[in-house]
């Protein structure tokens, strides 16, 4: 379960990425943030994002038209 849900809808890249950097930066190290796209996009964004930075990409699914990554802070 996510210690924080960053619901970015209708943003397109690189916005989602953006604000889920400034939401892990006030999250502690072990902590989950989830984060709710719709910019198919952000599928590659968020792999590359995680490798770059050293958090985890717990998780990557869709539903519908909703992409969903749970992002375990480092």
């Amino acid at each position: 379960m996510a210690d924080q849900t960053l619901d970015a809808k209708g943003l397109n890249c690189p916005l989602p990425i953006l604000r889920a950097k400034k939401a892990l930066k006030g999250m502690e190290a072990g902590q989950v943030l989830e984060v709710q796209a719709t910019d198919p996009g952000s599928v590659a964004d968020f792999a590359a994002f995680c490798s770059h930075t050293g958090n985890e990409l717990l998780s990557s699914s869709s539903e519908g038209d909703i992409y969903r990554f749970e992002i375990k802070r480092s």
